[in-house]
C-alpha cells in the first residue's frame, strides 16, 4: 500500500475543466463589460463606437454558451456537473450552519457552490433567450420585446451581482484559486474545507 504524504497534492480540476471556466469567465466577462459600457451613460460617453460595443456584447454573449457545450466531451466534467446538481442532507447542513457561522462538512462543491452554478447556468439561458429577443426584433410582437427588455436588464444585474459577490469569495480563498490554475489542491485543504469528497465518486482524469 502506498502512503500519501499528509500534504501531497490532490487533483480538483482537469485541464479540460480549467480551460472551460476560463472560456466562459472570458467571454461572459467580456459581455457584461460591454454591457455596464451600453447601459451606464457615464461609460457609454467614455467609450464611444456604441455599434462596435452592441456587436461584442452580441457574440460574446453567445459564445458564453460554447465552452460549456463543448466540455461536455469531457467525462470529469460531466462527473462534476453531476455533482453540481445533487442537492443532498449535507448541503441542507451546510446551509444552516453557514447562516449560524459555523462549519459543517460539505463534498467536493458545497452548498454555496452549487446554488451559484445554478443560478449562473439558469441566469445565462435566461440571458440568451432574452438577448435573442432583443437582436432580431422583427420576430416578436412588440410586447414580448418589451418584456424581454425588462427580464434582461434585471437579469443581468442580478446575474452581476452573484459573480461580484463569486469573484470576492475566491480572492478570499488563494487555495481555491490555486485550484482553478493548477488542477490540484493540497490534501489538507481538501480535508478541511470539504471532507466528504473522498466519499463521492472521483472526477475522471
Amino acid at each position: 500500500m502506498i502512503i500519501q504524504p499528509r500534504d501531497a497534492p490532490r487533483r480538483r480540476f482537469t485541464a479540460a475543466e480549467r480551460w472551460i471556466h476560463r472560456g466562459t469567465a472570458a467571454l461572459l466577462g467580456t459581455a457584461m463589460i460591454t454591457a455596464a459600457f451600453l447601459y451606464l451613460p457615464l461609460l457609454s460617453e467614455l467609450a464611444g463606437r456604441r455599434d462596435l460595443l452592441v456587436t461584442v456584447h452580441e457574440w460574446t454573449g453567445v459564445a458564453g454558451l460554447v465552452p460549456a457545450l463543448a466540455g461536455l466531451v469531457s467525462r470529469a466534467f460531466r462527473a462534476d456537473l453531476a455533482r453540481l446538481n445533487r442537492f443532498g442532507r449535507h448541503d441542507r447542513g451546510w446551509l444552516r450552519a453557514t447562516l449560524r457561522r459555523r462549519p459543517h462538512p460539505s463534498g467536493k462543491f458545497n452548498a454555496g457552490q452549487k446554488m451559484f452554478a445554478a443560478l449562473t447556468a439558469g441566469g445565462v439561458l435566461v440571458m440568451f433567450g432574452t438577448g435573442l429577443v432583443m437582436w432580431f426584433p422583427n420576430l416578436t410582437p412588440l410586447v414580448v420585446r418589451t418584456g424581454s427588455t425588462f427580464v434582461h436588464d434585471w437579469g443581468a444585474l442580478l446575474l452581476g451581482t452573484a459573480v461580484i459577490g463569486h469573484m470576492w469569495m475566491a480572492s478570499n480563498d488563494p487555495e481555491a484559486r490555486l485550484g482553478l490554475r493548477t488542477g490540484f489542491v493540497s490534501r489538507s485543504w481538501a480535508e478541511r474545507h470539504h471532507p466528504l469528497w473522498p466519499e463521492e465518486k472521483p472526477a475522471e482524469r
